[in-house]
């Protein structure tokens, strides 16, 4: 591992599926990892391998510090994670507040790189009081931003964020979208009725990614040396179903939403050719490695 790259690594939201996940990869890859949630730890002896872990309200811009000082790196995975389970002011304050106080004190701290986990949402059109659809398809990073809700909301104004911090710093930030993030305890649950039936409609037109593709896409940010701040989608390049994505499109939704080509013909509907080009961004799962052509769980797979 070059020097150059970040070795203490902290991350937040650590006891969340994305979270978790992450730190795993991370201590795979050989960093140093340090993990904060709201949950309590726990007064025992360590587990081999066991990441050290620091109890911590991010939203408190105390805690913020005291968690990043001595930090190389931060994976900002800590939010909450949609805008259905809570009241809509609830959501803005802890996940805005959470993102400026963890960025604030990297930027202080003269961390070297920050990974914000943003997410598919941002475009708008997943939680809208006023429906509508995407310009194009695939969706890609250049996609127009028009949020409604108070998650999209929260995860675009911490982007915003991200572009800040590298005008006044020497931070380096790269901003990650994923899709919905499925694993083996959840595949059959969510994307099970839409292996059935592609009129099983979902905003994201089929999309997935499974946690530990998405992990591994964490870790390439957490490497990376891109300057600036970058945007990327990380998703499956398959669609749920397997399906030719254009005429499925066309069954569904008519001539009311452009389809731009394809890497292939069973396409996502979300785009992850720009984290391919630039992160090296290559998943090795697909939802047909958990579920059969019914959507039900392959015989050995576990439902942990």
């Amino acid at each position: 591992m070059s020097h150059s790259r970040p070795v203490k690594v902290l991350v937040t939201g650590a006891r969340g599926k994305v979270g978790s996940a992450t730190s795993a990869a991370l201590i795979r890859g050989g960093h140093q990892v340090t993990c904060t949630d709201l949950m309590r730890g726990v007064f025992e002896r360590p587990q081999p391998g066991e990441p050290a872990y620091l109890q911590a309200d991010l939203t408190q811009p105390g805690d913020a510090f005291a968690v990043v000082r001595g930090i190389d790196a931060v994976v900002h995975a800590a939010a909450i994670p949609d805008p259905t389970h809570n009241p809509p002011a609830t959501v803005f304050q802890n996940n805005l507040m959470a993102t400026f106080n963890v960025l604030e004190a990297a930027v202080r701290f003269g961390v070297s790189r920050f990974v914000n986990i943003s997410s598919e949402t941002v475009p708008g059109f997943f939680f809208p009081e006023r429906p509508f659809l995407p310009d194009y398809v695939p969706v890609d990073e250049s996609h127009p931003i028009r949020p409604q809700d108070p998650y999209a909301l929260s995860k675009y104004f911490g982007e915003l964020l991200m572009d800040a911090a590298v005008r006044r710093s020497d931070i380096r930030c790269i901003s990650i979208r994923p899709c919905w993030v499925q694993h083996q305890g959840n595949y059959e649950r969510n994307l099970g009725p839409q292996v059935r039936d592609a009129a099983s409609l979902s905003p994201n037109f089929w999309s997935y990614i499974d946690l530990y593709d998405l992990a591994d896409a964490i870790a390439l940010a957490v490497a990376s040396e891109l300057p600036g701040h970058e945007v990327f989608y990380i998703a499956s390049p398959d669609n749920v179903g397997g399906r030719p994505f254009v005429e499925t499109v066309r069954k569904h939704y008519g001539e009311a939403i452009e389809i731009r080509p394809l890497a292939r013909p069973d396409a996502s509907g979300i785009s992850c050719a720009k984290a391919a080009r630039m992160l090296g961004y290559s998943p090795k799962r697909s939802w047909r490695d958990y579920l059969d052509d019914q959507g039900r769980l392959r015989p050995g797979i576990g439902k942990t």
